[in-house]
């Protein structure tokens, strides 16, 4: 039992399978339903976004073909489980959320004129919070009993021209979905405590 354990609101078996004992899992099985897959991004949308805005967006990749070109874009460490989990997403961000900017802030668009002036501060808007999404993402897998593996190790300009070939999205993740396989797990790696990371100023 840790101090996390003893003062969270959610019960100690939510805490480990979220955060204290989840892992990055290597290998998968099973099989993720699309109800299960539409549950995933009803619980990443409500967290928190600058000004609600809410780029991320969720490619599953389910098709033969699809999952095939998906493959040959990551690195070689990771094509055999991707090829092999039950269900793939590539998370990117929407190059134009800030044009929806009425549907998700309806009534109050005053702010979306500095980035209608600011290309570069529009796209690092919607990476950072696509990115921050991604984490949500990530702890939704969990909370339904699915382990996840995020992976960086891809050629995302093949992967954006592959399946964003409009330019209306920027991938810059894949992660697998599924119940852990055989041998899942490598050894546990050590984290930073509390006084290595955390100061109070």
């Amino acid at each position: 039992m840790t101090i996390a354990h003893e003062e969270a609101v959610i019960d100690s078996a939510a805490v480990d399978a979220i955060f204290a004992q989840a892992r990055t899992a290597n290998s998968f099985t099973g099989e993720v339903t699309e109800e299960q897959a539409q549950a995933i991004y009803e619980l990443t949308k409500f967290g928190p976004t600058a000004f609600n805005s809410q780029p991320l967006r969720v490619t599953y990749v389910r098709s033969s073909e699809a999952r095939a070109t998906l493959v040959d874009a990551l690195s070689r460490g990771n094509q055999a489980k991707t090829a092999s989990a039950p269900l793939v997403a590539i998370l990117s961000y929407d190059t134009d959320w800030a044009g929806k900017w009425e549907d998700f802030l309806p009534g109050y668009n005053a702010p979306k004129a500095m980035y209608d002036a600011d290309p570069a501060l529009a796209a690092a808007t919607g990476n950072n919070n696509a990115h921050l999404q991604a984490g949500y993402f990530i702890l939704a897998v969990r909370s339904l009993g699915f382990a996840a593996g995020p992976m960086t190790g891809a050629d995302f300009a093949a992967i954006d021209a592959a399946f964003f070939p409009a330019g209306d999205q920027k991938s810059f993740l894949v992660v697998n979905i599924g119940q852990p396989g055989t041998d899942a797990w490598g050894e546990a790696k050590p984290k930073f405590s509390y006084d290595e990371a955390v100061r109070t100023v």
